[in-house]
């Protein structure tokens, strides 16, 4: 089977979604009879981050216009010549949904789309009446030829199906890569002077991550263990890549609740320095207010991080084995879930870690997943019975 996957971004500056689509390429090629090819766009850091692909080499080609959109006639030209079997898609409201509506009307062949939490109510609220006039333009139709449209969980496919897409859908989760060891503190870790228990944030600093109510929480969680005398127990570490503005509106709430000492802002952290921070913090905390699949809470809980987390992170499973602790999205539910987290012991939140650790190994393993993306991209071009991914209601 021959297969090519088409992405807006080949490197870091897709966020989690780079190791979404590059751990699938690579798992995909690990198996029998298989083949992939990977286009995508240039951008400042694909030059880095092209070596991660390995053994696959990825096919790059520049663009031109605003970041949200990515207009390439390179990646265009180049992939509709592509002779693919199927194509799978990783993002939506970019030219990538334009070039791969052209390539499947060019070639008469299927294709699978990966919605990445992109329609989730609060995404579609976002950037509304943009979103309303791609979908008009372009994006609809696009959606509407996929084979099948893969989603991450249950509550994610109800959301394709509020859009009004009657497509097959498949429920896949993303996949997760285990450190060898989980317990070992860094050289960083080690020699760290500030001896609180660190609770860290690791992602997009963007308003759907809803930081600032994070933000109001710690300080009213603060002022609560302050009055226990334990409020130099706990430091909130925010680590993460600047959207539109946002940091520096967080930065100045911190400021004004005279938080400094005890939030540190990390900048955005990769490769070592990302497992760092993962091995030397004591708690991992994602307040979003939407996500298809959080990559950071899966790794968070590869290294066995007890974790805080909303419903609207699509990880239900993680409340169901006791892997983490749910928080509301308002600073009132957020304050007291790290209330609750906080107030269990050493050991007892070591265990909850080590139940994410082994839900994660279970269930998330890349090998498994690429298995299971196969067999969808098998019944899509005709090969038999539906997989039990496979819902068409």
């Amino acid at each position: 089977m021959k297969i090519a996957f088409l992405t807006p971004s080949l490197s870091r500056s897709a966020g989690g979604i780079f190791e979404i689509e590059r751990r699938l390429a690579q798992s995909l090629a690990q198996l029998p009879d298989t083949s992939i090819e990977v286009y995508g766009s240039e951008d400042k850091y694909t030059a880095a981050d092209l070596v991660f692909w390995s053994p696959l080499k990825p096919k790059a080609y520049p663009y031109w216009g605003p970041d949200n959109f990515r207009y390439s006639p390179g990646l265009r030209r180049a992939f509709l010549n592509c002779e693919a079997e199927i194509a799978h898609l990783h993002a939506l409201w970019m030219h990538t949904s334009v070039i791969l509506s052209a390539w499947a009307s060019r070639h008469g062949r299927s294709y699978v789309i990966t919605a990445n939490g992109m329609l989730e109510p609060w995404a579609r609220r976002n950037a509304r009446f943009k979103k309303r006039i791609v979908s008009a333009l372009y994006e609809r139709r696009c959606l509407e030829g996929a084979a099948c449209i893969q989603v991450n969980s249950q509550r994610e496919a109800e959301s394709i199906r509020d859009f009004g897409l009657r497509n097959p859908i498949c429920i896949i989760p993303n996949g997760i890569d285990l450190p060898t060891e989980t317990g070992r503190r860094t050289e960083l870790g080690r020699q760290r002077s500030d001896k609180r228990n660190v609770m860290l944030y690791l992602g997009r600093l963007h308003p759907k991550k809803n930081l600032i109510a994070l933000l109001h929480a710690w300080a009213s969680f603060q002022k609560s263990e302050a009055k226990n005398g334990r409020s130099e127990e706990w430091a909130l570490a925010i680590s993460g890549w600047d959207q539109a503005g946002y940091e520096r509106e967080l930065k100045k709430l911190t400021s004004d609740y005279g938080l400094m000492s005890g939030v540190r802002f990390l900048g955005p952290l990769f490769g070592a320095e990302k497992d760092a921070a993962y091995r030397d913090c004591d708690a991992f905390i994602l307040p979003s207010l939407s996500e298809g699949l959080p990559m950071t809470v899966l790794e968070a809980w590869a290294y066995a991080k007890p974790v805080l987390m909303t419903p609207e992170c699509n990880l239900a499973e993680g409340f169901a084995a006791d892997a983490a602790v749910q928080i509301g999205t308002s600073p009132v539910e957020i304050a007291a879930g790290l209330k609750k987290l906080t107030e269990l012991s050493d050991s007892d939140r070591t265990v909850m870690g080590g139940r994410g650790h082994a839900l994660v190994a279970t269930k998330f393993s890349w090998p498994r997943i690429g298995e299971q993306m196969r067999s969808v991209y098998e019944w899509a071009l005709g090969g038999g019975p539906s997989p039990e991914a496979v819902r068409v209601d």
